[in-house]
């Protein structure tokens, strides 16, 4: 054995005496090392330090956010709601936007109440008006509560709410107001207040026809600009105002064609914005940009779509044969037209597809002069739910007098062509109507305004709401063909399950 070896094993301890001699012999190396060591130590301890306090911080965060500070509360919608106004009288009109900002689009319409005992917080004297004047009322989407009321003008007028304002105007969304006798109003959507008022440009003889549209800033001013039309000699023409001021842009033009309400702003595929509006047995339409150039004589920065404007000047500006055009969708993502030809008993409910003409759907269903027009609400399966009002049962020619007779809202969804839901029977006459998504995905609604058949006759004015998806469950399952292997209640719990989505 190695002599080294041996030694240790002889005196175990002796080796580690000697490593313990030499350590305490040099004590000033390690105190150097020690000493050159820690400020980087102690930066270490700093960053761990801080860690966990940035650590601690954010777990105080989250738990103030989530056991301290309440979530705002989501506004509970009611199913069914209604507001009611005596002694009254209101308008073809309806509109809904999210008004209180609670993320539930609200309700607004127009009603005059001859009743002088009820307290409003603005007098029609405010306005320049005698009374009885026309009052915007906005309510709320979720429970009907009043948001707002307001004179707007001597004697019922056409609204358009949701207007763009620019930023320096004070509001950021508008609804204009024009008198049937001369009044020109924007007030502030949110709160009613008023933002500009001017006396109307138009011809004493013009009767304003329904809807007022709104185009696109064609005076670069910042905010969508407004298109009216009127009826004078039994002509329409054409008046452009400017959206955030209200003054008139060009001249008086016409169209060239007799119509009456019910004209639709459509933009093609090509980006291209036309008026479609009836006109005697036929659709005729009209290019924005064409009108703008006619009141201004100046060019416009918009489109002409070609493929409408060879379609348009082989038929002088006509297109079909058919009244009020209500856009939808039968077949996914391809749009189609709601058609109405006749009334009473002769009357159909046709669904066209917009670009080739073709018939997708036919249902006669009888029904009385001035009826609302019918809706339509985008599916989350890309199509549309048609809404149609009809009367409650089928009846022969020599019934069909207004009387006491029930009106039916009719659903159809192209999904099960061969079945329509009876939603809701209505024996009071219908002054407006609307299927309207008040929030997105999960609350379509119907709103109904109905009251006196006469404004010269003040009566009951009722404004309700009703969710759809609880009308479906209590609705009347109407076959329009033989067989179907699904029962009743299987079909209105398919139906009760549509999922609805905002326009795109």
């Amino acid at each position: 054995m190695d002599s080294k070896d041996l030694e240790a094993e002889i005196h175990p301890l002796k080796k580690e005496d000697v490593k313990l001699q030499e350590n305490l012999g040099d004590p000033l190396k390690k105190e150097e090392n020690l000493n050159s060591a820690s400020p980087q130590s102690r930066l270490s301890r700093c960053r761990t330090v801080a860690l966990f306090l940035s650590l601690f911080g954010c777990l105080l965060v989250v738990f103030v956010i989530s056991f301290i500070i309440p979530c705002p509360d989501r506004p509970v919608s009611e199913g069914m709601w209604r507001v009611n106004y005596n002694t009254a009288v209101t308008y073809d009109f309806l509109a809904t936007k999210d008004i209180n900002r609670d993320r539930v689009q609200d309700v607004i319409f127009l009603y005059k109440n001859t009743n002088s005992s009820n307290n409003f917080s603005q007098s029609c004297a405010d306005e320049g008006f005698s009374f009885p004047c026309s009052f915007v009322a906005a309510v709320s989407g979720a429970n009907g509560s009043i948001l707002w009321e307001r004179p707007a003008a001597q004697d019922g007028a056409l609204v358009l709410c949701g207007i763009p304002h620019p930023r320096d105007s004070g509001a950021s969304s508008a609804c204009v107001l024009v008198g049937r006798s001369g009044s020109f109003i924007a007030v502030d959507l949110f709160t009613g207040e008023t933002l500009w008022n001017h006396p109307s440009s138009f011809r004493r003889n013009a009767s304003i026809l329904s809807p007022l549209i709104q185009v696109p800033d064609l005076d670069a001013d910042g905010a969508p600009d407004l298109l009216v039309l009127t009826q004078e000699d039994k002509e329409v023409n054409s008046y452009i105002y400017s959206g955030s001021t209200g003054h008139q842009i060009g001249h008086r033009g016409s169209l060239g064609v007799d119509g009456t309400s019910g004209s639709l702003l459509y933009v093609t595929r090509a980006g291209a914005h036309y008026i479609l509006l009836p006109c005697a047995s036929s659709l005729c339409g009209h290019s924005v940009k064409g009108v703008y150039e006619t009141v201004t004589g100046r060019d416009s920065p918009l489109r002409r779509d070609p493929s409408w404007e060879d379609v348009l000047n082989a038929t002088n500006h006509r297109l079909l044969v058919h009244r009020k055009p209500i856009l939808g969708h039968y077949k996914p993502d391809t749009l189609a037209v709601v058609v109405e030809n006749g009334t009473g008993i002769d009357r159909q409910i046709r669904l066209l597809d917009l670009s080739t003409g073709a018939v997708l759907w036919i249902l006669a269903l009888p029904g009385l002069p001035g009826y609302p027009p019918s809706a339509s609400l985008l599916t989350a399966d890309h199509r549309s739910a048609f809404f149609f009002w009809g009367l409650h049962e089928l009846v022969g020619a020599n019934q069909m007098e207004p009387g006491d007779t029930q009106h039916s809202l009719y659903m159809f969804h192209p999904t099960l062509p061969g079945v329509l839901l009876e939603l809701a029977n209505v024996s009071a006459n219908i002054v407006a109507f609307q299927a309207a998504l008040l929030e997105p995905g999960r609350h379509a609604a119907c709103i109904l305004l109905t009251g006196p058949a006469s404004p010269d006759a003040p009566g009951l004015v009722s404004m309700a709401k009703h969710k759809v998806q609880d009308l479906i469950l209590s609705s009347r399952v109407v076959h329009l063909t033989e067989g179907g292997a699904d029962s009743d209640q299987d079909i209105r719990d398919r139906l009760s399950r549509l999922r609805y989505r905002s326009e795109a």
